[in-house]
């Protein structure tokens, strides 16, 4: 057993029991492998990418600590007056070794399989997953689909790697009209891949662009974009779009970056839009996160914000 887990399972027994709290964790059912999805169920997977990264990570070890930081919370939304378990919460585990051909090819087979959830939350693992995780969702409709990512970066690289998932599926067929980038950061990407966005027809909402506009505009609009007259729209929420100080575990973060509870907003909004398929959070390493853990809990959170925006939609 890692140090790292040792440590976190000892902080978890710690956790007060109280029969009138549930905690989130405990509110979902295992799916077995091979298992499909109820129609309308909220469905989490783990898919532990990491091998392609362009910086080493171990964010295959981000899959397991997420679902230890939904211990911490209940679930209730004091916002919506519900309780998540009002719906259907499954967990069809970590698809196996995810990299490379057959590894995306076991993560599309699988996400296939999930595919009639009302909502499939994907936990990486490093951005490369967007790829996988789309293409299984939408299959043969990708062409029809649209994209949404909060991202500090454009990820049109050249090969495979976390830096490439959206030159990857325009390249298998997603059309770059219907792809709307935001928190897209100074700094953090070259004149040559901006233009390579544009020549694309990508929309891009830069960071610069969201000191002076809500966050809920600029998803509003992307949903409108993305959604226009589709199949469906996928939301990548790469972590390393928040501010560094708020996400220590996400190695590409800079300081300036969107707050935590934007981040969760843009969760929410996306959860509850009936468009909204399937999203993936990506970048995380949990393997340096700060002591008390504010990366991961984040990402839980992100977790039960989507299911209550799914929760929402009835």
């Amino acid at each position: 057993m890692r140090v790292e887990s040792h440590l976190r399972e000892m902080d978890i027994m710690s956790l007060p029991a109280d029969e009138r709290w549930p905690r989130a964790a405990h509110a979902f059912t295992a799916l077995p492998d091979g298992s499909s999805a109820t129609l309308g169920s909220f469905v989490i997977v783990g898919v532990p990418a990491h091998l392609t990264s362009i910086s080493p990570t171990s964010a295959h070890c981000t899959p397991e600590a997420v679902r230890a930081a939904l211990l911490r919370y209940s679930t209730f939304s004091a916002s919506l007056g519900r309780d998540l378990r009002d719906l259907e919460l499954l967990d069809a585990g970590d698809v196996v070794d995810p990299d490379g051909e057959h590894g995306e090819s076991r993560v599309m087979l699988r996400v296939a399989q999930l595919r009639e959830a009302g909502m499939v939350m994907a936990i990486g693992g490093d951005n490369s997953i967007t790829h996988s995780v789309m293409r299984g969702v939408f299959g043969g409709d990708l062409g029809t689909a649209g994209l949404i990512t909060l991202d500090a970066h454009h990820d049109l690289r050249d090969g495979i790697s976390n830096g490439s998932p959206v030159r990857r599926l325009v390249e298998a067929g997603l059309t770059g009209t219907r792809i709307v980038q935001i928190g897209i950061s100074d700094f953090a990407n070259s004149a040559e891949y901006a233009a390579r966005a544009r020549d694309m027809g990508i929309t891009v909402i830069t960071r610069g662009a969201l000191r002076t506009r809500p966050i809920a505009d600029a998803m509003a609009e992307a949903l409108d974009i993305a959604g226009a007259g589709g199949t469906g729209i996928h939301v990548d929420l790469d972590v390393d779009v928040c501010d560094r100080s708020v996400v220590p575990a996400c190695p590409a973060a800079a300081p300036g970056g969107i707050s935590a509870d934007e981040l969760r907003q843009v969760a929410a909004m996306a959860g509850a839009d009936t468009r909204v398929r399937s999203m993936d959070l990506a970048e995380i390493d949990s393997t340096i996160d700060s002591a008390d853990q504010r990366t991961v809990r984040l990402a839980a959170l992100c977790i039960l914000e989507a299911a209550a925006g799914v929760l929402s939609r009835a």
